[in-house]
């Protein structure tokens, strides 16, 4: 109960009596076959194994018209002026009720469907258009309509509707079903404002989409996700020219393998900024040849696809060199490098600004080009001609942050030694806070780790300078202007780290 599915075959089935219907499943995982019985095709199923048959009876619904399915849901009947209503608030699951005053007023508001600016039609049944200007005088202000999974299969009942909201700015159309393609000379003046469309589970062909985008004008923004593209379907044999304003193409969870071959379509949005490629099964992004390019792409999202190469991530700097937003995660060279993916990115790409929903710093984008530099020396000897050949940012690295001293950048092993620090003790017993009067002392070196608290500093100080465990010292900390900082015993549970301490830090003990 509840499913939905497209009628594809009406009639006689041999060997059996009676009329069957053969249904082509939106869930295909309630399909059997793809229309075929005992070497028999009777219908086809755009997904193989989505289709069965079915016997006709009553409990099959072929659904409403537009303005029934509206009435129906924005239009509820008067309770009157006597009746007493009572409301659970749904956040209390019911443990709490209410009485409700004047809903009957706010009924009024709702029905006066000429007002509606939103419609949400989705999962109501919707599968036929109205008389002829019914629907311009019941409803002409709507500039959002949703009629995702309803019941309509002809782009003739889409047109027959949107030509009489004149206003409609946005429409989705997600997980309907069209048997018929559609004819583009019947669109016109339908969607001269629009500015959204979703197509999203359709399985509609590309081509068609294309013929249907040429006559919205306005169009800025398309979903076609769920749609089952291949590379073959960017094929550009028959396929006909768009040309339209589209800034965000949504092309998630399809089937597309070949960089090269989603850029084709591409090639028909001249304003393109913004592009949706998650959940697909991209492996590699080949450099761009002669003046190929996005250029005016800005915000790219490739997450969960199955690049694995850091020559992709160049190649998509040639391609995109306004890139200022990026996501990979899901991607092998993101899994791989999980330590370090992030700043190996960033350093790559001159231009991003956010790479996985995170902003970059200008802080974390120095950092991600300083450890990029350490690491393409630590790969070994290369002349600057082979690292700029393989790491095209090199020599613009160099000059932005100095070439990096080879033999200093070698990686330091994580050793506890390695960790260490080395401060500088000076004992004294003047409490002036003239700095040199107290430098004038023996220096004593100390080596502590910085996880070390101020509370344990302190015995160890005892320990160095030889003046008993019990001895009242005070700890003042030299700053690097030369003033100085008391460390007091109400930081003791503090670490050095936190307090600033590095090697070579210099601190006064004065011992009394």
């Amino acid at each position: 109960m509840g499913q939905y599915g497209t009628v594809r075959f009406a009639g006689p089935v041999d060997g059996t009596s009676g009329t069957w219907l053969g249904i082509e499943w939106d869930d295909i995982t309630r399909g059997r076959h793809d229309g075929t019985k005992d070497g028999k095709r009777y219908f086809t199923c755009l997904i193989p194994g989505s289709g069965s048959f079915i016997r006709p009876s009553t409990s099959i619904q072929a659904g409403t018209s537009f303005l029934e399915a509206l009435k129906s849901k924005y239009i509820e009947s008067f309770h009157g002026a006597k009746s007493q209503e009572v409301v659970v608030l749904g956040s209390s699951q019911g443990a709490i009720q209410v009485e409700a005053v004047n809903l009957d007023k706010i009924r009024g508001k709702l029905s006066k469907l000429s007002s509606l600016r939103e419609v949400s039609l989705d999962g109501e049944g919707v599968a036929s258009a109205d008389p002829q200007g019914m629907i311009l005088k019941t409803c002409s202000n709507v500039r959002g309509l949703d009629l995702s999974k309803s019941l309509i299969h002809s782009w003739d009942v889409i047109t027959a509707i949107a030509q009489e909201l004149p206003s409609l700015q946005r429409l989705y159309l997600n997980q309907n079903r069209f048997q018929h393609r559609p004819n583009a000379g019947a669109f016109s003046n339908c969607f001269l404002s629009l500015v959204e469309l979703r197509l999203n589970n359709t399985l509609m062909r590309w081509q068609d989409i294309l013929q249907i985008i040429n006559t919205m004008p306005a169009l800025q923004e398309l979903e076609c996700g769920h749609n089952r593209f291949t590379d073959a379907s960017f094929d550009p044999d028959g396929r006909p020219r768009s040309n339209t304003p589209v800034h965000t193409l949504n092309l998630d969870s399809n089937q597309i393998g070949g960089w090269l071959s989603v850029c084709l379509a591409f090639s028909d949005f001249p304003f393109l900024g913004r592009v949706i490629l998650a959940n697909n099964q991209i492996k590699s992004i080949p450099s761009p040849v002669h003046q190929q390019g996005l250029l005016r792409l800005k915000h790219l999202s490739l997450s969960f696809n199955r690049l694995k190469l850091w020559s992709d991530i160049y190649a998509l700097a040639v391609w995109a060199p306004l890139l200022e937003s990026l996501t990979l995660i899901g991607n092998p060279i993101m899994t791989d490098h999980s330590q370090n993916a992030r700043p190996l990115v960033i350093a790559r790409l001159a231009s991003l600004q956010m790479l996985d929903g995170a902003a970059i710093s200008e802080k974390e984008r120095r950092d991600a080009e300083l450890y990029y530099l350490s690491y393409i020396v630590n790969q070994g000897f290369m002349s600057d001609d082979q690292r700029t050949q393989e790491h095209p940012r090199w020599q613009e690295l160099c000059l932005k942050h100095g070439k990096p001293d080879e033999i200093l950048s070698k990686p330091t092993p994580d050793t506890l030694k390695s960790r260490l620090l080395e401060l500088r003790l000076y004992r004294t017993s003047d409490h002036s806070d003239t700095l040199q009067a107290g430098l004038e002392g023996t220096e004593t070196l100390v080596q502590v780790l910085p996880t070390m608290t101020l509370k344990i500093l302190r015995s160890k100080i005892r320990k160095a300078l030889r003046c008993g465990p019990k001895a009242s010292i005070v700890i003042r900390m030299v700053l690097s202007d030369h003033s100085l900082v008391t460390l007091g015993e109400e930081r003791d549970t503090h670490d050095l780290s936190w307090l600033g301490l590095d090697s070579g830090s210099q601190l006064l003990c004065i011992l009394s």
